[in-house]
């Protein structure tokens, strides 16, 4: 049977392949230790869990409406107004099976063959994958250290044409943690406004998740013109340790492009898993003081990571801001990151995510969404591996 073009253009997720390998090698009784995973290592807060079991057991389990329930989507307008100041209505908003269904029934809306994709470097993996499958055409913004893995007005400026259709803003970031603030969103609006058919996407998967006093800023929130060509995108996995719930939506400025992504949904999975929405929507009201439990936790082993790591010479991680991840320069080791990942698995068990698929083959990610002791043992084994 042979495959379509556009599938054979698609690479396989790297991330899900190695945490897979990792597992697989743990139940064949291999001592593996996973830094690979994208999920926080925490269970999902147990009054969300009895939201869903209460709402299973009066019997929500048929079709909702294909956005979400009316409830779970006043609940996500609830949590914009909260944090962000931001005021929309349950019929701006679209609730799909996590975060990276809707940004892909957001694109699947918007792009047209060759309209340009503007994706700062390094980016999530996925979002390169979903432009070429859906016709579109990936444009990459670098970014260097020094300005902290985010991009300059400059280099956007450089990047802009009149083809230019979306670009996708990932604060915090995944692979590297970084924040943007106020100030430099600003200035990529100012940049922005002299482009006016450009939509911005932004992936806010990673809120919550913020250390050492700073604050999320959605650029939605900045400016009246910007705001009303950007679609925010967020969900239930990262914050309150939800990842299997596959809950995640989207926040439009104007009910046409949510008209479109409904009607693009309706199409292929329908509404999100009924029972899990009342939990989804708990979670969104009364789940902030548990994600910032989760997140004290997660600045404490990213210090521990860093300060262990000084024992490998060869490895530099950059100091994330938030999410739950070392970006780690291993230039010097005289590897690429493809080649450091395969031995680490295979010689020391320690699985790490390569970062070539993140556009920059000269880092790994590795998560601390594990415990102190799997850090402390895998900074051990990696040391007798690298210098």
């Amino acid at each position: 049977m042979e495959l379509s073009s556009r599938v054979l253009a698609v690479k396989p997720s790297v991330t899900l392949e190695i945490a897979a390998k990792a597992k697989a090698m743990k139940a064949q009784g291999i001592d593996v230790i996973s830094l690979s995973a994208g999920e926080p290592d925490f269970d999902t807060p147990s009054f969300i869990k009895d939201a869903a079991i209460e709402s299973l057991k009066k019997g929500n389990t048929k079709y909702t409406p294909v956005p979400g329930t009316v409830e779970l989507r006043q609940a996500v307008c609830r949590k914009l107004k909260r944090d962000q100041g931001l005021d929309f209505t349950p019929e701006q908003i679209v609730v799909g099976c996590g975060a990276k269904h809707v940004i892909f029934n957001v694109l699947f809306a918007l792009l047209n063959p060759g309209d340009e994709v503007l994706i700062p470097v390094p980016y999530w993996l996925s979002y390169p994958e979903m432009v070429t499958v859906l016709g579109g055409t990936n444009v990459f913004l670098p970014s260097t250290e020094k300005t902290d893995f985010k991009i300059t007005p400059e280099v956007l400026q450089k990047a802009l044409t009149p083809r230019s259709k979306i670009l996708i803003l990932n604060s915090p970031s995944n692979p590297t943690g970084a924040i943007y603030s106020k100030e430099e969103l600003l200035a990529l609006c100012a940049v922005l406004k002299k482009f006016p058919n450009v939509t911005v996407l932004s992936d806010e998967i990673y809120e919550k998740l913020v250390f050492d006093g700073r604050k999320h800023v959605s650029i939605a929130s900045l400016d009246p013109e910007i705001a009303k060509r950007t679609v925010i995108v967020n969900g239930h996995s990262k914050a309150y340790a939800m990842t299997g719930w596959r809950l995640g939506y989207a926040a439009f400025p104007e009910k046409t492009l949510a008209k479109a992504v409904e009607s693009i949904q309706s199409h292929s999975t329908s509404n999100p898993v009924s029972f899990t929405q009342p939990g989804g929507a708990v979670a969104l009201d009364q789940g902030d003081a548990e994600a910032q439990k989760m997140c004290a936790v997660f600045q404490k082993r990213r210090d521990l990571f860093i300060e262990k790591l000084k024992a490998v010479k060869s490895f530099k991680p950059f100091k994330s801001n938030g999410a739950f991840y070392l970006f780690t320069d291993i230039r010097g080791t005289g590897f690429t990151g493809l080649e450091v990942a395969k031995k680490l698995l295979e010689e020391v068990h320690v699985a790490v995510i390569p970062c070539e698929p993140f556009g920059s083959p000269h880092h790994i990610r590795m998560s601390y969404a594990t415990s102190e002791k799997d850090i402390e043992t895998a900074v051990t084994r990696i040391s007798s591996v690298f210098k």
